[in-house]
């Protein structure tokens, strides 16, 4: 059996897709197409729409512009999680859109992709989320770390200082698991990496967020790329503890 017919044989993955852009909304819908794994279940030009045809469809996940006219993808994204839909959120960004991305990661976002980045991106991205894990691409973890460096207090060096301090307070098992979280891989990916039960690295991340005092899998992944931490569980600029 080819590995297109076992995709086709099992579940998909259900998406619904937000942008005000038509040619936007088409452009992601043929590339998820390529994809046997993926079914778009509906459309929507705004976000108030977008909740309604989450709520209607409980799809996997939901690709929402992260800026649109009337209801944008920050507060659809919210509405979303308030009305406990599990499907996990996608947001679509552009340069220059840094402001939103910040608010977007305490809204409970579970990914960010670049409109125009590689079509790739968009498919892992969708399938990173479905599987339960968070998926920032690297040109928005540069960007949104760019941005925390600019506009924090006492300038980058405090910021990736202050960064490196909260991940070495982690155990070095929750580091690795951090390092994992921030490269996008799920919960049973990081258990079969590392050799554990999938119930323990839950434990893990758990641990892990509430330690670094951040709200979602996205955050930390993006405080992890702000302190260098790299798979293997090295900052960059210091040693593994």
């Amino acid at each position: 059996m080819s590995g297109q017919e076992r995709a086709e044989g099992a579940a998909r993955i259900r998406v619904v897709i937000a942008d005000d852009e038509p040619m936007v909304r088409a452009g992601v819908r043929a590339v998820l197409a390529t994809d046997p794994g993926i079914e778009i279940v509906a459309e929507a030009g705004d976000g108030r729409a977008a909740v309604d045809l989450v709520l209607r469809h409980r799809p996997d996940v939901v690709v929402l512009d992260i800026r649109m006219p009337g209801t944008d993808g920050i507060t659809a994204a919210a509405e979303i999680r308030r009305a406990g839909a599990a499907a996990g959120i996608v947001m679509l960004t552009t340069f220059g859109e840094d402001d939103y991305i910040l608010r977007a990661l305490g809204g409970g976002a579970n990914g960010f992709l670049i409109k125009s980045g590689e079509p790739e991106e968009l498919i892992a991205g969708v399938r990173a989320v479905a599987d339960g894990a968070a998926y920032l691409s690297p040109k928005v973890a540069a960007r949104v770390v760019a941005h925390l460096a600019a506009g924090g207090a006492g300038g980058s060096a405090d910021r990736r200082t202050a960064a490196r301090d909260q991940v070495a307070a982690l155990t070095p098992r929750e580091r690795d698991v951090l390092a994992l979280v921030a490269a996008g891989l799920s919960n049973g990916q990081i258990a079969r990496r590392i050799g554990v039960v999938e119930g323990t690295v839950k434990a893990h991340v758990s641990s892990v967020l509430a330690r670094l005092g951040v709200a979602n899998r996205a955050a930390a992944a993006v405080l992890a790329h702000e302190a260098g931490l790299t798979v293997g569980g090295t900052c960059a600029g210091g040693p593994r503890d």
